[in-house]
C-alpha cells in the first residue's frame, strides 16, 4: 500500500457546481418543482438520488425521479465543451504526484462524464485512478467511493488525504477517518467546511498548492 491524495472533481478541480445547480434548477421546475436556487446549490455533491430526496423530501411520489435526472443529464451536457478547470488544478495533482504520493479521482460523475472531467483537467498522465458513480451502491455523505477509490488506487486510509468542496466530501472522508481538506472554489464557505470537520480550507487548488508545504499532504510519506 502507499500513500496517497484523493481529489473530489465537480466543484474541486473542474468549474461546475453552479452548473449543476442550474440545470437542476431547471430540470425540476419542469416538473412543477419550484425549489430556489440555493437550496438547490446545497445539495451538490449528493448524488441524485439524495439530492433529490434532500430537496423534494423523501416521503413524496418518486415516479419522475428518473426524468429529473435525465432532464439535469442533457441539460447539463449542454456545457460540456466549456467546462474549465478551476485555478491550478493540473498543477496541484501534478505537484502531488511529483511528491510520490498516489493522485486518485474519487469521483461520482458517471462514466463519460467523468471522462470530459478528465480531459478538461488534462493530467491523465499523473493519475493512479478514478472512479465513477458505477463503483459506489450509495453516493455521498456515505463513504462509499471513497472506499472504491482506496481499494483502485491501494492508498492505506491511514496515509492519505481527501481534497474536497462540499460539506458532504467532509463527511464522507471522516466516516473513514480520512482528513479532508477544504476548497471553497465550490461555493461553500470556509466556515461551514470546518464545521463539518475540515482540517483546513482554501480558496482553490492554486491556493493549496502555493501553501502545499505547510499542509497534511506534506506528512504524507
Amino acid at each position: 500500500m502507499r500513500p496517497g491524495v484523493l481529489f473530489d472533481v465537480d466543484g474541486t478541480l473542474i468549474d461546475t457546481t453552479y452548473l449543476h445547480a442550474v440545470s437542476w434548477w431547471e430540470s425540476l421546475r419542469q416538473h412543477d418543482h419550484d425549489v430556489p436556487m440555493a437550496e438547490i446549490h446545497r445539495g451538490i455533491g449528493m448524488g441524485s438520488d439524495k439530492l433529490l430526496d434532500h430537496l423534494l423530501g423523501a416521503d413524496r411520489d418518486h415516479d419522475a425521479d428518473e426524468e429529473m435526472t435525465t432532464a439535469h443529464d442533457v441539460l447539463y451536457g449542454a456545457w460540456w465543451e466549456r467546462l474549465r478547470p478551476l485555478p491550478g488544478a493540473a498543477d496541484l495533482v501534478r505537484a502531488v504526484a511529483a511528491r510520490d504520493l498516489a493522485v486518485v479521482l474519487a469521483s461520482s460523475a458517471r462514466e463519460p462524464e467523468l471522462n470530459q472531467l478528465r480531459r478538461v483537467l488534462g493530467a491523465d498522465d499523473v493519475i493512479t485512478a478514478a472512479t465513477s458513480s458505477a463503483d459506489a451502491e450509495e453516493s455521498k455523505p456515505a463513504p462509499d467511493i471513497l472506499q472504491a477509490a482506496l481499494d483502485q488506487s491501494d492508498v492505506d486510509p491511514e496515509h492519505a488525504v481527501y481534497v474536497g468542496d462540499a460539506v458532504w466530501d467532509v463527511q464522507a472522508a471522516g466516516k473513514l477517518g480520512i482528513p479532508c481538506i477544504g476548497l471553497t472554489c465550490g461555493g461553500t464557505s470556509a466556515a461551514e467546511l470546518r464545521e463539518a470537520g475540515a482540517i483546513a480550507t482554501y480558496a482553490n487548488p492554486a491556493a493549496l498548492l502555493e501553501d502545499l508545504e505547510s499542509t497534511a499532504i506534506a506528512d504524507l510519506k
